[in-house]
């Protein structure tokens, strides 16, 4: 079932706007393993710096890897988070 943005955490629903830009979840299933944050945010349908900000909190709806200054999102759960799937690390029970 494709998440509504009731069902995102309040500040990504908030962030959430149709962008031109904005990749299919077909397209975005064949990035690389990891991906920028601002890539990511594109996807998500956010502005890269609330995404950023997300991470800093440690709040983002998807995995990240710090990479000395920077992070990476990975792919796969970018991927879960636009596809509904439950994302195992807030502790969502699947369905």
């Amino acid at each position: 079932m494709p998440r509504k943005h009731t069902d995102l955490p309040q500040s990504m629903a908030l962030a959430m706007s149709s962008t031109k830009n904005q990749p299919t979840l077909a397209e975005v299933r064949k990035w690389p393993a990891t991906v920028s944050v601002p890539q990511a945010a594109a996807a998500i349908g956010c502005s890269k710096s609330h995404l950023y900000e997300l991470i800093r909190r440690g709040d983002a709806p998807v995995k990240t890897i710090p990479l000395g200054n920077r992070h990476v999102v990975i792919t796969a759960d970018l991927v879960r988070l636009l596809s509904g799937e439950p994302n195992a690390t807030r502790g969502e029970a699947a369905a």
